[in-house]
């Protein structure tokens, strides 16, 4: 398992926390909460080949003979769909079930690299190594323990399936199109910065057009979770985030839906 180094979290919660000296409380007034999360309802997109989506079964709405409201649902879902979590599980036999991720690899600062430009002029397009030194050069050395987030643009196309999958033919995974991160990218990022995991604002951390699901495997092989349909990141500065993404902690679990949120200091934004 990887080490996170020393006091990373907690300087990256300073940047939220009341100036008072010796404060234990996080003033979240100096911060800006964005959402980073779609809502799971009737539109939310899942893989071609999912045998199901998501659905809402109201159980209870109304007055009761008691005299006071009440309402309650039922909810199904498979587990990969709308924002969610990847656990290393999914692509690597070893490899951490939802509820044994270790909570400081989902609650890191954030970087985010941006590629809009990029993958508008190029659907397959994938991260590359040559886009993380760039990255680098003009922020500086992504931290080991971070949470990676590559901003693609792609969120604007929610929820149009053959707009954000690139094709909707229904239970056809093979004629996809959109971008997402490159095998070597993948490398430097999980085996070399060793971050605590990467995400992003498309349906996969692998791009459209893969076979092999390389970047996945990339990452289960280190224990780093995904995180998949991510939005708003355009709200976002590259560093000096905060993100918070905690899945349903489900036992055994290969994956499921995420509420991912970043805390972003008052006058950090883009």
């Amino acid at each position: 398992m990887r080490r996170i180094i020393p006091g990373m979290l907690g300087a990256a919660l300073v940047l939220c926390a009341a100036p008072r000296a010796g404060a234990q409380r996080f003033d979240l007034a100096r911060c800006e909460i964005v959402d980073l999360t779609h809502p799971l309802n009737a539109q939310t997109l899942f893989w071609p080949t999912s045998p199901s989506s998501f659905t809402l079964e109201r159980l209870a709405y109304g007055e009761t003979p008691g005299g006071y409201f009440y309402a309650a649902n039922s909810f199904c879902t498979p587990e990969h769909g709308g924002t969610h979590l990847d656990a290393p599980i999914h692509f690597s036999a070893s490899g951490l079930t939802a509820e044994r991720i270790p909570l400081r690899q989902l609650v890191a600062p954030l970087v985010v690299l941006d590629v809009t430009d990029s993958a508008a002029r190029n659907p397959d397009y994938r991260l590359s190594p040559a886009d993380v030194a760039a990255f680098e050069r003009r922020f500086g050395r992504i931290p080991q323990g971070s949470i990676v987030a590559l901003r693609t643009g792609w969120e604007k196309r929610w929820p149009d399936r053959k707009a954000y999958f690139g094709d909707d033919t229904p239970g056809d995974a093979s004629r996809l199109h959109f971008p997402s991160y490159g095998v070597e990218a993948a490398r430097i990022l999980v085996e070399e910065r060793r971050v605590a995991a990467i995400g992003l604002d498309t349906p996969s951390i692998d791009y459209g057009q893969s076979r092999d699901f390389m970047v996945h495997r990339i990452a289960a092989a280190r224990d780093a979770p995904g995180l998949e349909n991510l939005m708003n990141l355009d709200r976002l500065p590259p560093r000096g985030a905060l993100m918070i993404a905690l899945p349903v902690k489900i036992e055994g679990g290969s994956g499921g839906p995420v509420r991912a949120i970043a805390l972003v200091p008052r006058g950090k934004g883009r």
